[in-house]
């Protein structure tokens, strides 16, 4: 998070933002403190997926934008392991 520019309170912040704006895109009932934690982890699998491919997201709006890409996948593994 410190890479990114952001940090803890901003991250607990924006990771709170980026979760609870997957889980309306996604259409689940999630709580908020599993929006926070889906938005920072979401950004760190995010950040790390699209390294790979040589894209950097930097600062809050990259953060809130790895943390809605990475909260979206985490729903959608999470939703494939219930089902």
């Amino acid at each position: 998070m410190e890479s990114a520019g952001v940090g803890w309170i901003a991250a607990i912040v924006i990771g709170g933002v980026a979760g609870w704006l997957a889980e309306q895109f996604m259409k689940s009932n999630l709580g908020v403190l599993m929006n926070i934690i889906l938005g920072i982890v979401g950004a760190i699998v995010a950040n790390a997926i699209l390294s790979v491919f040589g894209v950097v997201l930097t600062g809050w709006l990259g953060y809130l934008i790895a943390g809605f890409i990475g909260a979206c996948i985490l729903i959608a593994i999470g939703r494939a392991f219930r089902r």
